[in-house]
């Protein structure tokens, strides 16, 4: 076995709304990414190909196989990892498994999903359709249960509802100087707390937009890393876990069990704890996930992550810088790519070549959730020693 699993490339395209079908995103970011690390495609042994909808949103199936003919990679063993939204993040833990487990000396990661051309009705029903049955024929989405939540939480710890506005502009900020971000624009307070409703509390600028994107990184024993370059990330632990799919079965919705036992486990397996994270990188679908997560990580004590926001902790110049990527909320959620983005922004921070957005950063942690919460995966990666 490869106890430790390095990661020498990585890749993102610009996301937004893009002309290209999602074969040609992921062939995009795939090339990228293996000139970024200097590797051949006939290297690569496995191919994992992270995606949630490729077949409802533009009926496109078989994406792996197609795309290991794409990059020149045959006859690599290829595989779709699709874990709803967070299949990036199950993509990161099949990548990692592959090479920990000696299956694989170089395999490569590449995350996408294709959306803008459908409209958001038709995107927003593909994505409720993961929703367990029982709450989806009562017209439950995911935006329903992130207001009612929110709701919950503001009243529960009588935070203001300023604090989930604060999370957008903080967020946007943060994705101005991201180059690949899809909304590279500033925001208000105001213009956040009186945009349009869409799930009270929450208003338009409390949900990430649909988005087209791909991104990618290579991975392999650290003692291949070793051959290639002398400035690589490792991945010190990485954790994976399910909640309930029901969501109204949670004992209480606040606390996103998913997210507490996927940290627990990724760090046991690193030996960190949350004070040794430097830089994190949130699943901000909805601003009040970016507190639900703080928590559940052990940042923030229940009931309290609203505080170390609007504390500025969370800022880039702050303690625990949270999303300098521009998080979904500005960079955008292309949904099989975004687990893998979040993976992308760690390793820029912890190699200081995330230009602007630069923290100082060792260790980074990047939580990737499906649902609500229903799947989560979370990865801790340090810097090469």
């Amino acid at each position: 076995m490869n106890t430790n699993v390095a990661i020498v490339g990585a890749s993102m395209t610009q996301f937004g709304q893009r002309d290209a079908w999602v074969r040609e995103l992921l062939a995009e970011a795939g090339a990228a990414c293996l000139d970024d690390a200097g590797v051949g495609p006939e290297t690569v042994e496995h191919l994992y190909v992270s995606n949630m909808a490729s077949g409802e949103f533009e009926g496109m199936t078989g994406v792996p196989n197609a795309l290991a003919h794409d990059l020149d990679c045959l006859p690599a063993y290829t595989q779709r990892v699709d874990q709803t939204s967070s299949s990036g993040g199950a993509g990161m833990y099949a990548a990692w498994q592959s090479i920990a487990s000696g299956a694989s000396e170089m395999t490569l990661l590449v995350g996408g999903e294709k959306m803008t051309h459908r409209s958001t009705s038709e995107a927003t029903d593909v994505i409720a359709s993961l929703t367990h049955p029982v709450e989806y024929k009562h017209g439950v989405t995911l935006p329903s249960f992130a207001g009612l939540t929110a709701r919950l939480y503001l009243d529960q710890y009588d935070a203001p509802r300023e604090s989930l506005g604060k999370v957008a502009v903080k967020n946007h900020k943060n994705g101005v100087d991201n180059p690949h971000a899809q909304f590279r624009k500033e925001v208000d307070l105001d213009t956040v707390l009186e945009s349009p409703i869409v799930a009270d509390p929450l208003r338009l600028y409390d949900f990430c937009p649909i988005t087209d994107g791909s991104a990618a990184l290579l991975f392999c024993p650290e003692s291949v890393a070793k051959e290639y370059t002398d400035e690589y990330v490792v991945i010190a632990g990485v954790g994976g876990a399910t909640d309930t799919h029901v969501v109204h079965e949670r004992s209480d919705p606040t606390t996103m069990g998913g997210v507490v036992e996927s940290g627990r486990e990724a760090y046991e397996m690193s030996g960190y704890d949350p004070d040794d994270i430097d830089v994190a990188e949130l699943h901000d679908m909805f601003t009040i996930l970016e507190f639900l997560q703080m928590e559940g990580l052990g940042f923030a004590e229940p009931g309290e992550a609203w505080r170390a926001t609007e504390d500025g902790r969370t800022e880039r110049d702050g303690d625990l810088p949270i999303n300098t990527s521009g998080g979904l909320k500005s960079k955008g959620h292309p949904l099989g790519a975004s687990g893998v983005a979040q993976g992308y922004e760690i390793y820029k921070q912890l190699l200081g070549e995330a230009g602007p957005r630069q923290v100082d950063a060792d260790v980074g942690l990047a939580c990737n959730v499906g649902g609500f919460g229903n799947c989560v995966i979370t990865t801790i990666m340090e810097a090469s020693a």
